[in-house]
C-alpha cells in the first residue's frame, strides 16, 4: 500500500513512524529540510523537502499510484487545496485535518466529497468526545460504544474494593454472565486474557458488556461509592478545551482557568454556556484552585500544550480530593509514566487521529478503529461479507491469530457478547481487540 503524508508534524510525525513499522510504502512531504532527515535517518520512509500544495511535486512523489493522500500540516487551507489537487491526480482516498468546527457538520460532508476530499479529521473534537465520554461515568477511565450503546467498553482500574479478583476467568466470565474480560494492562503487560487468567489488584482491566449491565459491572469492580461528575475545574483554554466544555452536558458546570489574559477574553466569546465561569490565572497555583473550590469538584482536566504540566496538575489534584483526573499526553513518552502516577484518563490527540486514519486503509467494512494507548491494544468493529471466514464456522473453531479476541457483536441492532459457540453472520457489527497483531490479518477473515 502506498501512503502518502503531508506534513512532518505531530500527527504526520506519529502516522510516518506508525506505518513504516508495518511496511508500507511511505513518502512524507514537507518545508523543513531538517525534520524530514532526522525522520528519514530513524525510520524507512522517503521524504521531499517541497510545498505540500505543489502540484510538480505531487506528481513526483507519485500521487497518482497513493492509496491514502494523508494531509495534516498545521495550515487547514493547505491540507485541503492538498487534497483537491491529490484526488485530480488520481489517489485513491483522501484526509485532510482542519480546525473548523464549521468544516465537520454533517451537511458540509458532500460539499468536501465533492471537492474531493474523501474525510475530514478534526482532533480537537475527536478528542473533546473522549473527554466527555470519561467524565460521564467518574469510575471508568475510558468507555467506548458500539451502535448507540448496543455494546459497551469500559476500562476500569481495579482497586482492594473489586470482587472479582484473584479467580479464573473462566469462573467469573462465562458464557452466561453478562460481561466479558477482553484485555488487561498489568504493569507495563499487555493480556489477551484466556479462562486461566485472573484479575489482579492495580490492573486496568477492560470489560466489554450491554448498556444496560453497566451497573452490574460497577458494583463487581467496587465503584458504587464514585459520585457521579457535576462540577468540572478545566485548566487551559486551547481549542480542545473550548470544544469539551460546549460538548458538557446540561447537568455539568465548568470552570476554566486560563493564564493568558487576552484569550481569557476570547473565551467569553467561544464558550457557549453562559453559567461557565472563565478566571485568569496559573492553574498550578495550588492556593488559586483552593480559592476556586476544587474541593468541591468532582473532576479536574488539564489542557494546556505542556504534558509535564497537565500530569503534575492532576496529581495535584487528586491530593486534593478530586477523584476523577483528565490529562492531555502529547508527549508519547510519558504516556507509560502517567499511567504509573494513576493519573487517570489520558488523552492524546494525535493517537486519537492516527485511529481515525487507519480504518480508512483497511478494505473490509470497518469503523471505529482505536489504539487503545494505555494497554497497547487496538480494537475495531468488523463488518463481515457473505461467504468471510468468519461465518463459516463457530468461534471456537476458528484459528485466529493469537493475541486477538471477539469481544462481542452487535445484530439487528442488538448487542451480544460472544461465546465459543457463537456463530457470526454476515452483516453482524463484530468487535475485535488485537494485541501485537497487524490488523490486516484480521481484515482478511472478514472479506
Amino acid at each position: 500500500m502506498k501512503i502518502i503524508i503531508v506534513g512532518a508534524y505531530a500527527i504526520g510525525t506519529y502516522l510516518a513512524k506508525f506505518f513504516s513499522r508495518n511496511n508500507y510504502d511511505i513518502t512524507l512531504i514537507d518545508t523543513n529540510e531538517e525534520n524530514l532527515e532526522r525522520l528519514a535517518r530513524d525510520f524507512d520512509i522517503l521524504t521531499m523537502a517541497a510545498p505540500p500544495t505543489s502540484i510538480d511535486t505531487l506528481r513526483e512523489v507519485g500521487t497518482a499510484k497513493a492509496d491514502l493522500f494523508i494531509a495534516v500540516t498545521n495550515d487547514e487551507g493547505a491540507n485541503i487545496t492538498a487534497c483537491i489537487l491529490a484526488h485530480a491526480l488520481g489517489a485513491r482516498k483522501t484526509v485532510a485535518k482542519v480546525d473548523s468546527y464549521e468544516y465537520m457538520k454533517q451537511e458540509n460532508e458532500i460539499v468536501f466529497n465533492n471537492l474531493g476530499v474523501n474525510s475530514l479529521i478534526y482532533p480537537e473534537l475527536l478528542a473533546a468526545t473522549d473527554i466527555i465520554n470519561g467524565l460521564k461515568m467518574s469510575w471508568v477511565r475510558q468507555r467506548w460504544d458500539v451502535h448507540q450503546g448496543a455494546l459497551v467498553m469500559l476500562g476500569i482500574k481495579l482497586r482492594e474494593s473489586c470482587e472479582i479478583l484473584d479467580k479464573p476467568l473462566r469462573e467469573i466470565s462465562g458464557p452466561d454472565d453478562p460481561y466479558h474480560v477482553v484485555a488487561i494492562k498489568r504493569g507495563d503487560e499487555t493480556i489477551i486474557p484466556g479462562g486461566n487468567d485472573v484479575l489482579k489488584l492495580y490492573d486496568l482491566a477492560y470489560f466489554m458488556t450491554r448498556k444496560n449491565y453497566i451497573p452490574y459491572v460497577r458494583k463487581i469492580v467496587g465503584k458504587e461509592h464514585y459520585v457521579d461528575v457535576k462540577n468540572v475545574m478545566v485548566m487551559g483554554g486551547g481549542s480542545t478545551a473550548v470544544r469539551s466544555v460546549n460538548m458538557m452536558p446540561e447537568y455539568m458546570n465548568a470552570k476554566v482557568i486560563e493564564y493568558d489574559e487576552q484569550r481569557c477574553e476570547q473565551l467569553n466569546g467561544l464558550i457557549e454556556s453562559e453559567d461557565t465561569l472563565v478566571i485568569n490565572g496559573d492553574g498550578r497555583d495550588m492556593s488559586l484552585l483552593v480559592e476556586e473550590g476544587i474541593r468541591s469538584h468532582q473532576a479536574f482536566v488539564a489542557l494546556t500544550g505542556n504534558s509535564e504540566t497537565n500530569i503534575l496538575a492532576c496529581l495535584s489534584a487528586k491530593r486534593m480530593g478530586v477523584r476523577k483526573t483528565v490529562a492531555m499526553v502529547e508527549n508519547l513518552d510519558y504516556v507509560g509514566m502517567a499511567e504509573s502516577l494513576d493519573i487517570g484518563t489520558i488523552v492524546n490527540r494525535k493517537v486519537i487521529a492516527a485511529s481515525y486514519i487507519y480504518q480508512m486503509m483497511l478494505d473490509a467494512n470497518v469503523h471505529n478503529v482505536r489504539f487503545l494507548m494505555t494497554a497497547n491494544a487496538d480494537v475495531a468493529e468488523f463488518v463481515p461479507v457473505q461467504g468471510s471466514k468468519v461465518t463459516r464456522k463457530q468461534v471456537k473453531e476458528l484459528s485466529i491469530p493469537r493475541g486477538m479476541t471477539f469481544g462481542g457483536l452487535v445484530r439487528e441492532g442488538e448487542g451480544m457478547l460472544v461465546s465459543g459457540n457463537t456463530q457470526i453472520e454476515a452483516g453482524d457489527t463484530v468487535v475485535v481487540f488485537c494485541h501485537n497483531v497487524d490488523m490486516r490479518k484480521v481484515e482478511k477473515m472478514f472479506i
